[in-house]
């Protein structure tokens, strides 16, 4: 990969809009608000073309869901998404025709997953799971040096779970299921059971255990399917203290002696910080062709 290339972080609250090289330097980034298609997008056009740059290639990091099939007139575009206004929004497209050069978009989680496994916590392994616990929750894998696709994209933030007993009054929070992982263990399920944040219960508060719970169910999960040597848990709930600790723990309890490795070295935080949307464009970028 030769020259300046355009990178793009499309969050459901925020686009990080950079300008990169194939050293990982982010040489420029702004924020744009997340509103509507018809504002957001033209904007992170307007300011990529500000910077005077000759871009090699868009890499585009994406809330989902996604339309990732080349053959397909909606290639590009988000799907059916709770977010409001973005339903059938056609992303690369735009920016692709305004830049005049070719674009490579995935969901932001792949993204992060290739990033971490080309560069981060999965680097010389043969496989890395990347799975997001925020506002929602996401997943994607790396194996053999290549993320997995079937006829779309994973969508690991919505296998159905098994229910804590302390947890069977809630519902669940995702729209789509009511109580598959996202729905019990993302941002807003907590809030709507507790009132708070995770990291803003007192320390001994039940839900700590409880979300910790589903997740380390998730993780089992995750491992008997695939035996992923990177399990890298990111996204705003994991900041809450201790949190990864106990995921680790209770991991262990449900594998009942199937995990396989070191729970400490297999489930990991992020390494590439901050950083992690927009290199994980670049790394979109610079994926072998298939």
């Amino acid at each position: 990969m030769d020259g300046k290339v355009a990178l793009i972080e499309a969050g459901g609250t925020k686009f990080i809009v950079g300008v990169g090289d194939a050293s990982r330097r982010i040489d420029a980034r702004t924020r744009i608000d997340t509103t509507r298609p018809e504002e957001t997008i033209p904007a992170a056009i307007d300011w990529l073309r500000q910077q005077g740059s000759r871009y090699s290639a868009v890499g585009i990091a994406s809330f989902g869901p996604l339309d990732l099939d080349r053959a397909s007139p909606t290639w590009g575009h988000i799907t059916r998404t709770t977010k409001p206004h973005w339903s059938n929004a056609d992303v690369a497209g735009p920016v692709g025709r305004a830049l005049g050069c070719r674009v490579a978009i995935d969901t932001d989680v792949n993204g992060a997953a290739l990033a971490e496994w080309m560069w981060g916590a999965g680097q010389g392994t043969g496989s890395t799971l990347y799975l997001t616990v925020g506002t929602g929750v996401g997943g994607g894998a790396v194996v053999g040096g290549r993320l997995v696709h079937g006829i779309g994209h994973p969508e690991m933030g919505h296998i159905r779970m098994p229910r804590h007993p302390a947890d069977l009054g809630f519902a669940g929070h995702c729209p789509f299921h009511g109580d598959c992982l996202e729905g019990l263990a993302a941002g807003p399920s907590i809030i709507a059971r507790w009132g708070a944040s995770l990291s803003d219960l007192p320390a001994d508060h039940e839900g700590h255990e409880i979300i910790a719970w589903y997740l380390a169910q998730a993780v089992q999960t995750f491992q008997a399917i695939l035996e992923p040597a990177r399990i890298v848990l990111g996204g705003g709930v994991m900041a809450t203290p201790r949190l990864l600790d106990r995921v680790r723990r209770m991991a262990v309890a449900a594998s009942a002696g199937y995990f396989s490795g070191d729970p400490a070295a297999v489930i990991v935080p992020p390494a590439l910080g901050d950083d992690t949307g927009l290199l994980g464009a670049l790394a979109l970028v610079e994926q072998p062709t298939p």
